[in-house]
């Protein structure tokens, strides 16, 4: 019953722990941190790394000596062996006792390379590690930036709605003084309708935006859930030519440092197929005793028997490979095998590494063009906004014309913030490439 109040208890805590964070604000970094420490993929990435452990831990117990006991009774019906080791027709049992070790001295070296292999393969499967909790930074800061993209576009929609609605009530009392038309209201009214359909998709594409990162982040719900909008200035800086880029990735990306232990690896698989080539050497000894009983025939009592047959025993194993059907020939051949492929999976790595910057650093360059382009065409809408606003208001203008220079205006809003927050991710993601921290 109390296990069960303390289970209960903790399930609570993580609940309202949970609650109390969902309430706040998430940055890109608490978002990242979060998701990492609670991903399944990265648990699973994670016990696989420990099993190399295990494995590393197994291959250097293999130079420890072994130590085995073993027990036997026997029982044998006519002919038999007696104790003064004669043969009669009589039933004879025996019941044996003994403890034995042994120790590998040489094995062609066998047991350093195993160990050396195991442990490229623990180095490996922890730049894996690394490489899925890579993976997940990506992912969430892709889906932050959606987030920060359907924010503002909701936000565009709300003002869309905001003046529509004030040109609503200005109509409205213009007709009251006969300056407007009943169809002008009407007008306005359809307009006003489709820029509250308009901030409704936005909201629930927000909506959808939210339940993708908290599924990411494996949080039970998005109620409550928001992000911090970062408050970084732009700045017009050239991105780093991909080249330079890939050559410092090279230096520290996870999966490629992965492939490059797994080629060395191969290295080590080769020396221990070629062990099958050498002699092994290994030490035994041990202690036994036994005692046998004949049907019909005097014999020592159990102990006496047991004290008498005691027995020591101590001996070296020598065991040269002449000929295993090119077994071993053939073993260090698919070693080798293995080795080139390796090497082509290393080089296929690195070639989808650098396509992968390649198209980060267009990506970069071309969101650099379209923000600035954007920057420009917003401000000139938003001059012909206001002054279609101003002339439409002194009645130089018709309703239709206002819309059309709202809805350029709101249009160069929308265009700019994609804009905007496209380039933020793709100069992050560049600088990420580098080795700098996945943040903004």
């Amino acid at each position: 019953m109390r296990r069960a109040f303390i289970v209960i208890i903790a399930v609570l805590g993580d609940l309202v722990s949970i609650d109390c964070i969902a309430q706040q604000a998430w940055t890109l970094r608490q978002c990242t941190e979060y998701a990492i420490s609670h991903n399944l993929g990265i648990q699973q990435r994670d016990n696989q790394r420990r099993q190399q452990e295990l494995q590393l831990s197994t291959a250097k117990n293999s130079r420890l000596p072994d130590l085995n006991a073993q027990a036997g009774e026997s029982f044998s019906f006519g002919r038999g062996l007696t104790m003064d080791n004669t043969y009669t027709n009589r039933s004879t049992s025996s019941t044996s006792f003994g403890i034995g070790t042994s120790v590998p001295l040489f094995t062609g070296f066998q047991i350093p390379n195993t160990i050396k292999l195991n442990q490229l393969n623990l180095e490996a499967a922890t730049q894996d590690l690394e490489k899925a909790k890579n993976d997940i930074r990506m992912q969430v800061a892709q889906a932050y930036v959606q987030i920060l993209y359907d924010m503002e576009i909701a936000d565009v929609a709300v003002r869309q709605v905001e003046i529509d609605s004030m040109q609503v009530a200005r109509l409205r009392s213009f007709l009251e003084n006969g300056k407007a038309s009943g169809a002008e209201v009407s007008q306005q009214k359809a307009t006003l309708a489709q820029s509250q359909l308009t901030a409704t998709q936005a909201h629930n594409n927000l909506q959808l935006s939210l339940l993708a990162l908290t599924q990411l982040l494996e949080l039970p719900t998005p109620d409550g859930f928001s992000v911090v909008r970062p408050t970084a200035p732009y700045t017009s800086l050239t991105p780093a030519n991909p080249d330079i880029v890939f050559a410092e990735a090279l230096a520290f990306k996870p999966e490629v440092k992965a492939e490059q232990l797994r080629l060395d690896a191969t290295e080590k698989s080769i020396k221990i197929a070629q062990a099958g080539l050498y002699p092994t050497l290994s030490l035994s000894g041990g202690l036994q005793t036994n005692y046998y009983k004949t049907s019909g025939m005097p014999q020592d009592g159990f102990g006496t028997q047991l004290k008498n047959n005691f027995a020591q025993y101590i001996g070296l194993n020598l065991n040269v490979p002449i000929f295993n059907r090119f077994s071993t020939r053939n073993s260090i051949r698919s070693a080798r095998i293995d080795r080139e492929t390796q090497q082509l999976q290393l080089d296929n790595v690195k070639k989808t590494l650098y396509k992968e910057i390649q198209q980060v650093y267009y990506n970069a360059v071309a969101a650099q063009a379209k923000y600035e382009s954007s920057e420009a065409a917003r401000q000139s809408s938003e001059d012909a906004f206001t002054l279609a606003q101003a002339k439409y208001e002194n009645g130089k203008a018709n309703i239709t014309e206002f819309n059309e220079a709202k809805n350029r205006f709101l249009k160069a809003e929308s265009d700019l913030v994609q804009a905007r927050y496209e380039y933020l991710y793709q100069t992050t993601l560049l600088d990420f490439y580098r080795g700098k921290e996945l943040d903004f």
